[in-house]
């Protein structure tokens, strides 16, 4: 293949025509070509037998060579140009074997050319460009050198003949060019098709996988911030009663009843995670309610600042969540009689909450944060907000959340 009109590899091809979305227009509709052969073939055949010169059993011989022609294109050549001449040897074959016995009654009579119309094209479609166009100068000059060797023709005709010889030699390069062309622009199509439809299958993947790894993220999230402080909740509670059974039963007592309130609010929290609804304490409440209810079980004082509306709900998740994070901390990590003050402010373009207690403290430079304190920073930063966490060892604890409100939720 020359470098002007470079063909594919047979490999590309090949894939051009097993994806159905890669097939040339040929491919699709080759019966086309089908009629165009027999037409052209069936006209050729009346006119070598139908002309006046030369004598009527050369002109029978002609027709009988011009009749092999259809056993060699349907049993041979016709799968070959199916496959756009993937196999290059059968092609070669192919269009030697129909030169070959095109040539002889082209010698013989000088109609026998038409059939060149027929030829043409199938060396363009079966053979790459150089070896097209060799194939395509012997198809259109050698049955008139040999035809006027063979004949006595005056010179006239010769020349006639010639030159129609050269303009449809002219017209074959033009049209095998084109042809070429219109082959390389329908495999950049089939390449770009597969390339786009291979691109969006890798797109849905990773989206499937982000989307799946995010929700594995919000459902651990979820549960650390439910079930797992649930249940650290009711663990505290069975270690405190152990204790209390022997010295205080009033006091054990009141921790079962907090250690059945607490799985209670555990089960509707399950339910709520599952049916992804809202959270149990937000389920028909207000945030200022939902965080009164979530401070008393853990003895923690709320104030509530400016003027209480209702807001998205996945801004009033998010301040819930960070609260139960805060006081579930503070219960795990301070004494039983440490002091937890909530407040909530509403302003004009944030919704504020601040989580003090008067605990121990940690260093915060102390490596690792935890999970529950990732989870409320990423909270935060999915609705554009901020969680920030202010401690001291022997200074107690400050958890701020800081989201913004957007003015649709604005009075």
């Amino acid at each position: 293949m020359s470098a002007d009109f470079p063909l594919e590899e047979p490999s590309r091809r090949v894939s051009a025509l097993t994806d159905p979305r890669g097939e040339h227009a040929w491919d699709r509709t080759f019966r086309l070509w089908d009629g165009y052969f027999a037409v052209v073939w069936l006209a050729t055949l009346v006119f070598v037998l139908g002309t006046a010169q030369p004598a009527w059993p050369v002109r029978l011989a002609a027709g009988g060579l011009l009749v092999l022609l259809v056993p060699w294109y349907v049993g041979f050549g016709r799968p070959v140009l199916l496959t756009e001449g993937v196999n290059e040897g059968r092609a070669v074959t192919y269009i030697a074997g129909a030169v070959a016995v095109y040539l002889m009654p082209g010698v013989l009579v000088g109609e026998t050319r038409l059939m060149a119309f027929a030829l043409v094209p199938q060396c363009f479609m079966a053979l790459r460009y150089r070896r097209a166009m060799i194939a395509v100068t012997v198809v259109n000059l050698a049955p008139v050198v040999g035809w006027a060797l063979l004949w006595d023709i005056s010179g006239q005709d010769v020349f006639f003949n010639s030159v129609f010889a050269v303009v449809t030699l002219v017209f074959s390069t033009a049209f095998g060019s084109w042809t070429i062309r219109i082959m390389e622009q329908s495999q950049e199509r089939a390449d770009l098709i597969a390339e786009l439809d291979a691109s969006r299958e890798e797109i849905a993947r990773l989206s499937a996988d982000r989307g799946a790894l995010a929700e594995r993220e919000r459902m651990s999230r979820e549960i650390h911030d439910t079930l797992a402080q649930g249940f650290t909740s009711v663990l505290m509670l069975v270690q405190a009663v152990e204790t209390e059974l022997a010295t205080d039963v009033p006091q054990a007592r009141r921790h079962l009843r907090l250690m059945a309130d607490t799985a209670r609010q555990n089960l509707a929290e399950a339910r709520a995670l599952v049916a992804g609804g809202a959270p149990a304490d937000l389920n028909g409440a207000s945030l200022p309610d939902a965080l009164h209810r979530l401070a008393a079980r853990h003895g923690a004082n709320v104030q509530i600042s400016g003027t209480a509306r209702p807001l998205a709900p996945g801004l009033e998740v998010v301040v819930l969540r960070g609260c139960q994070e805060a006081l579930s901390n503070v219960r795990k990590h301070a004494a039983p009689d440490t002091a937890v003050q909530v407040r909530l402010a509403y302003t004009g373009a944030d919704l504020t909450l601040v989580v003090r207690d008067t605990g121990p403290g940690f260093a915060p430079d102390a490596p690792g944060d935890g999970f529950g304190l990732r989870g409320l920073r990423a909270r935060a930063a999915e609705v554009g907000g901020t969680a920030v966490v202010d401690s001291a060892p022997g200074a107690g604890t400050t958890v701020t959340v800081r989201l913004p409100v957007p003015e649709r939720t604005l009075p």
